[in-house]
């Protein structure tokens, strides 16, 4: 689940979203003032305000931005999905349907582009196209094997320079996954063996010997995706669990923040 959200069940705009997280009531980018979080909406009526979002062969979901007159212009919610992963905060996809909002999934932004494509009164314009792709596709590259042949310095070095990429930038799928690879390496390798939640010894060792610990992104209680190395901890699986799954998930979240200002200085 991504903030208590299952993929595949229909949801309340008014009730599940607005009463709990508070938002915009209009348009289909939601951006919570006190959340880490973005809700975009998609749809089939989206066509008629010249919104074409479609599903790639490769997976990636390509959303158009906001903006139902003249050119798209990156701020406000469009600024929002272009600097997310930034500014640590969850990006949610879901879907119109005739019973509600449909869950799809949790996305990163890997970047954007511009495309000519009509306005709401079928005049041709710049439209803001954002190239989205499902988390838990980068989870599982990202999880495969760390890196075992590079020193702690280096590692952060990497991790930082990933935390900042070039504005404007756009990113291939590659990028992306190398950029949550070195956030990732680089926290399993400061962690040195030990959980930074509890201190206690990682409970096994991954297949090329390295002790094995899960990066938990302290920003959003959902993993995945690139995030600033300060606000990533490595954590035994309990204590990851403890944060999604336990009774005190959020204090412990709150808990392990104050633990990263002593574990990575600015």
């Amino acid at each position: 689940m991504s903030w208590g959200f299952e993929r595949g069940r229909i949801y309340n705009r008014r009730s599940d979203i607005h009463a709990r997280f508070g938002g915009q009531q209009q348009g289909g980018i939601i951006t919570p003032a006190k959340h880490n979080v973005i809700f975009i909406i998609t749809g089939a009526e989206g066509l008629i305000n010249g919104y074409a979002d479609r599903q790639r062969a490769d997976g990636v979901f390509e959303y158009f931005g906001e903006g139902q007159l003249g050119d798209m212009v990156m701020k406000r919610g469009n600024a929002s999905i272009a600097n997310h992963s930034r500014d640590g905060a969850s990006l949610l996809l879901f879907r119109k349907t005739q019973y509600g909002l449909r869950f799809e999934d949790e996305y990163v932004c890997e970047g954007h582009h511009n495309e000519r494509a009509p306005d709401q009164a079928g005049e041709m314009r710049d439209a803001i196209v954002f190239e989205l792709r499902p988390v838990s596709s980068i989870v599982e590259v990202v999880e495969s094997q760390p890196s075992a042949d590079l020193d702690l310095a280096e590692l952060r070095r990497r991790a930082f320079n990933a935390a900042n990429p070039e504005p404007g930038k756009t990113q291939s799928i590659s990028t992306v996954f190398e950029r949550s690879r070195d956030v990732r390496d680089y926290v399993v390798a400061r962690a040195k063996g030990h959980c930074e939640g509890c201190s206690q010894p990682a409970p096994f060792f991954r297949a090329n010997g390295l002790p094995y610990l899960e990066p938990h992104h302290i920003r959003r209680l959902s993993d995945g995706g690139p995030d600033d190395p300060r606000f990533v901890i490595g954590l035994c699986p309990n204590c990851h669990r403890r944060v999604h799954s336990g009774a005190d998930g959020t204090e412990y979240n709150t808990q392990l923040l104050f633990t990263m200002k002593a574990i990575e200085v600015s």
